[in-house]
């Protein structure tokens, strides 16, 4: 009787922690909706340190792996599928440097999508040649200063996982405040590095 009572319990466990019970039905039409699958992202992004402004960064905060455990509601990594393919293509063959991941958050009352950029495997002298393919001559003036913030926390012994782009809502864009505003401000998850001042900030 004990035994059975115990493989009972463990098949429950089981299917608990399944995917197919991990996604709420809200989550996994979002999924479908959007072509997005699992996927694991790597040590090195889960790792780094993120901005949360893509014009003008104030703060580097993490790390992303922190930020994931700070959430309240159950998390799961996914990508859109054609990039995954894209990215899984050998490293000559023109594969992008950074690449978009969605972190879902599964909440009773909706689902939250952080919307990272895995930079992990960049220099700040990448990051900003990168973004010369879309804003050409004016990329210097547009994000020259940044790179300049971003290679002297490097210098001190940051290391970069990527940025946080977007907070979206079941489905759809917050409104009125940058994802760095909203970390702050919504979700007391304080930045770890000024990048304006050039220093670390207390833990």
């Amino acid at each position: 009787m004990l035994r059975t009572t115990a493989i009972s319990a463990c098949l429950l466990l089981l299917a608990l922690l399944s995917p197919a019970h991990a996604a709420s039905e809200k989550a996994q039409e979002l999924r479908k909706a959007d072509g997005l699958v699992a996927f694991t992202p790597p040590d090195s992004f889960l790792a780094g340190l993120f901005i949360a402004d893509e014009m003008e960064p104030h703060f580097l905060f993490g790390t992303v792996k922190d930020f994931q455990t700070s959430r309240k509601c159950p998390t799961a990594w996914l990508i859109e599928e054609g990039e995954k393919a894209r990215i899984g293509k050998p490293a000559d063959s023109g594969a992008p440097l950074e690449y978009t991941l969605y972190l879902e958050e599964d909440c009773p009352g909706g689902v939250v999508h952080y919307v990272f950029v895995d930079q992990s495997a960049m220099t700040p002298q990448q990051w900003i040649e990168w973004r010369k393919q879309f804003h050409k001559s004016k990329a210097e003036g547009e994000y020259g200063a940044t790179r300049e913030r971003m290679e002297k926390a490097v210098s001190g012994g940051s290391k970069m996982g990527g940025e946080l782009r977007f907070i979206m809502v079941d489905g759809q864009l917050g409104q009125g405040k940058t994802p760095e505003q909203a970390l702050r401000q919504d979700m007391n998850f304080q930045p770890c590095y000024d990048l304006k001042q050039g220093a670390k900030l207390g833990q």
